[in-house]
């Protein structure tokens, strides 16, 4: 097997560009309005004796950013999402306020149909979250599509010293 500084070495670089991918992104699919996610986004190595891991870490949300959340109809926009409205799983009203934040951050206001006056950031708010309850969110793949890519470039030598699949690593390396 390698000796510990080349297995360093490319773990550094798997870091570094799943790391820097994801950022990237997230900001070219226009999801880096309060760049709480993107700063959030970091990478560790840690190799001694016993083991070698790698660990990512980021924003709780940006598991549903990732892999998108269920909705409420059948017809969900991410039939394949671990996530789901409603399960639980999150903070009551969190998804209200965060779309709240989202829509002031981009002055977005609808306009109401009779009056023709904008609507409040908060009537604004209400209707996308309930569309979104409703429909759920589309998965963006912003970090596993960087993780798969940069995990078919690690030295075969690696990936059979470990005998670890990629999906097994995707799992056990995120952490909140």
């Amino acid at each position: 097997m390698a000796e510990k500084a080349e297995i360093y070495k490319a773990l550094d670089r798997f870091v570094k560009h799943v790391t820097s991918r994801a950022k990237a992104n997230l900001t070219n699919g226009d999801r880096n309005v309060s760049k709480k996610l993107y700063n959030s986004i970091k990478g560790e190595i840690t190799i001694n004796s016993e083991r070698t891991t790698v660990k990512f870490f980021m924003e709780k949300y940006g598991d549903f950013q990732d892999q998108g959340v269920k909705g409420k109809r059948s017809s969900s926009r991410a039939p394949k999402s671990p996530f789901k409205f409603g399960s639980g799983t999150g903070k009551k009203g969190g998804l209200t306020e965060a779309i709240e934040k989202w829509v002031k951050a981009r002055r977005f206001q609808f306009r109401d149909k009779r009056s023709k006056k904008f609507m409040s950031y908060k009537s604004t708010a209400w209707l996308i979250t309930k569309s979104i309850y409703a429909k759920g969110l589309k998965p963006t793949l912003f970090f596993t599509k960087p993780f798969q890519e940069a995990y078919k470039n690690l030295p075969d030598e690696l990936a059979k010293e470990y005998g670890l699949e990629a999906t097994q690593l995707f799992k056990m390396s995120i952490k909140k």
